[in-house]
Formats: structure tokens, sequence, C-alpha cells
């Protein structure tokens, strides 16, 4: 028929795959920043697809860094989640094993048809079902669709399934669907409810506890000064309501982000003060900071002594949002 598509040629099939697993395999693929809704329905679905095999796996395929920063680094978009974090999340949603592919350009480079043959043929992903979303592409200049998946995989010895992950709308009052660009977007507009209705957690920034200038301790409210990488994506300046995550604990906290105009610094910083608490030492201790709420602005105040007051005030607000 003119103008039909044409499946693709490629010269192995799943017969010849000595190698293939005796429990199912399904392999689900993205970036999936974030570990949103519409993340955790893939997995869901993957599941269900193993039809109650005992043996079967759910294995997630995803990318470090994301493809964007190595194609178009100009537009390279924040990092809802470290790579490590991501994976924490996709196993607690019921994935079995985390396939992390390092996105470089000589992979970038690699042709539709080799990437799905990996899929098949790579023994950490051995894929028998390959389930994507439905913006899918692949494959050098992004040429392969998920059409062509479809083809390969008909080929290769895989099935395909392509489901939306942006049909479920979002809890609460966010109207709208998953997108992890509809997260960023909320978390640089501070709108932290609509970023933890769509994450199903508050958000999350991760670093190591470094030595600040230690003035929050002087002025009664110690705070661990976190290094978060580049890349986070940060809400705008001001304090928070949210949580110091120690070890797995989640301590109350009063967060400050910014520069800290009051005393002339220039460069931003996340600053935690776990609320009552003077015993931490957490120097070179990788923690995490849930954040709940945003209580108000930044601002430069006319003396210390009406900073001191406004943080007082500050961790009685943090407080009131924990509890809320």
């Amino acid at each position: 028929m003119a103008g039909a598509r044409r499946r693709p040629e490629v010269t192995s099939s799943h017969a010849a795959m000595p190698w293939q697993a005796s429990h199912v395999r399904v392999a689900i693929i993205g970036n999936f920043d974030g570990v949103h809704g519409g993340h955790r329905a893939l997995v869901r679905r993957a599941r269900e697809h193993l039809g109650g095999d005992p043996n079967g796996r759910v294995v997630a395929v995803t990318f470090d860094p994301h493809p964007a920063a190595v194609l178009r680094p100009d537009r390279s978009p924040s990092r809802l989640t470290s790579v490590d974090r991501r994976a924490d999340l996709l196993r607690d949603a019921g994935v079995d094993e985390v396939v992390v592919l390092q996105f470089t350009p000589e992979f970038a480079s690699r042709s539709p048809e080799d990437f799905a043959r990996m899929l098949r043929e790579a023994p950490a992903i051995a894929a028998d079902a390959v389930i994507v979303g439905d913006n899918f592409r692949f494959g050098a200049q992004a040429a392969g669709d998920t059409a062509m998946l479809a083809d390969f995989g008909a080929a290769l010895g895989f099935d395909v399934e392509v489901i939306s992950l942006v049909s479920e709308q979002v809890p609460g009052d966010v109207d709208g669907a998953w997108s992890s660009t509809r997260i960023r977007d909320a978390i640089a507009a501070g709108d932290l409810a609509a970023a933890s209705a769509m994450l199903g957690r508050p958000h999350r920034l991760e670093g190591t506890v470094v030595r600040g200038d230690q003035r929050g301790r002087e002025l009664g409210y110690p705070t661990a000064n976190v290094h978060v990488e580049a890349d986070a994506a940060l809400p705008p300046d001001g304090v928070y309501a949210g949580r110091l995550v120690v070890a797995g604990e989640g301590l109350p906290a009063a967060v400050s982000i910014g520069t800290n105009p009051q005393f002339e610094g220039t460069r931003r910083r996340v600053e935690a003060y776990a609320i009552g608490r003077d015993d931490l030492d957490l120097y070179g201790v990788q923690v995490g900071v849930d954040l709940v709420a945003r209580l108000r602005g930044q601002e430069v105040f006319a003396s210390v002594d009406e900073l001191v007051a406004q943080m007082a005030r500050d961790v009685s607000a943090a407080e009131a949002a924990l509890e809320g």
C-alpha cells in the first residue's frame, strides 16, 4: 500500500536468544525524575503485566545525567531527585531492579535499532515486555517512536505496551495531570502544596552538611548548612516549614533558602534548623530537607534583634504548618 510504514528489519529473533531467562522480565523506560504519580502508574501496570508470576521481575531503565543535559545543556531541566533517590523511590513503588544507563554523546548517537536490541539483549535488562509512556522517543535524533519500538519488539521478541503517563488527574485541589515539568514549575513558583500533591510526598533536597558561618548558632538557632547540587530544583528564596531528614528520621524544621542579605551574603544556601535541637553534630553527614510549606519571602531587617524576633515567629509558624 502506498505510504504504508515498513516494519524495521533486524538480524536476530526471539528464538535465537539462548540467554533468555525462564521468568518474565518487564522493562519500563524513562527519566523518572521525581517518580511522580504517573511514573508509579507505569510501575503498577508493569506488575500487572507479570500476571502473578512469582519469579517475574520489573526492571526500570533510566538515564544519568538527564538526556537534555547532554543534548541541550542550555535547556537542561532542574533535577527533582538524585539518581540514588530515584532508584530508592522506584523500588518503593514496586520495581525489582533499576538499571541506570550513562547518557553520553556516544550513547545518544545509537540508532533506534541498537537501542531496541539493547533492551532485549543486554543481560541486565533482557526484556520480554517493554512498557513506556506515550511520548517516549529513542535513538539518535530521537528518531524512534512508540510505533517503531513495537515493530522492533515484534522482530526481536518482546512485547510493547504504551500507556499515558498524564491520564490520571492530580489529587486534591490541583487541576491538571501528572508531569515532571509541571512539578518543577510549581516548585519554582513556591507552590509546594501543588508539588507535593503531584509527587505524592514533599519535595526533598539532598546534600552533605558543610560548615557555614555558624551565625545561626550565635543567634540561638543552629542550622545545618546543606550543600545541594547546582541543578537541584529549588523554590524561591525565603523561609519554609519542612523536615530535616537524618538517617531516615524527619525532624521538624524551619528552613531558609537564599543568600542571607541581612549579612551581605552572595552565595545561595539551604539551611535547616531542627526545631528545639542544639545537640546535632551533622558535619559531613548526608541529609535530606523535605519542604512542606512556604512561610515568607527573604527579607532584610533593620537590626539583628528584629531578625531574631522574626526567626522565633518563623519557628512557631513552621511548627503550626507541620502540625496542620
